[in-house]
């Protein structure tokens, strides 16, 4: 296992998922952040299933990095509740995993 992380979070749009990523890379809190989507989401929400279009943001950072990278998620984001959720990386390119961690402060 690493220190390296994984966190998904969803926007509503792509303009959003765009703001989000460059700023958490340009902070030095990700390495890469990867915007897949439109992407269709179907979740219960305040009692009702509901339907939406997303952005899916696959941020990789390090475990020291999450905390921060959860309270600026929340800070930008729009959504009253935002996804925010942590995966770890067990293993990978030696080389991948050096560059994540040297990219992030």
């Amino acid at each position: 296992m690493t220190d390296k992380k994984i966190i998904l979070s969803t926007t509503g749009s792509r303009e959003e998922a765009q703001k989000i990523a460059h700023s958490l890379v340009e902070r030095k809190l990700a390495a890469c952040v990867n915007i897949v989507g439109p992407i269709e989401s179907v979740y219960r929400w305040q009692g009702a299933v509901e339907t939406s279009e997303e952005f899916l943001l696959v941020i990789k950072t390090t475990g020291a990095a999450c905390e921060r990278v959860r309270d600026l998620i929340r800070l930008l984001h729009s959504y009253e509740l935002p996804e925010c959720i942590q995966l770890s990386i067990e293993d990978g390119l030696p080389q991948y995993l050096e560059w994540i961690g040297e990219s992030v402060e």
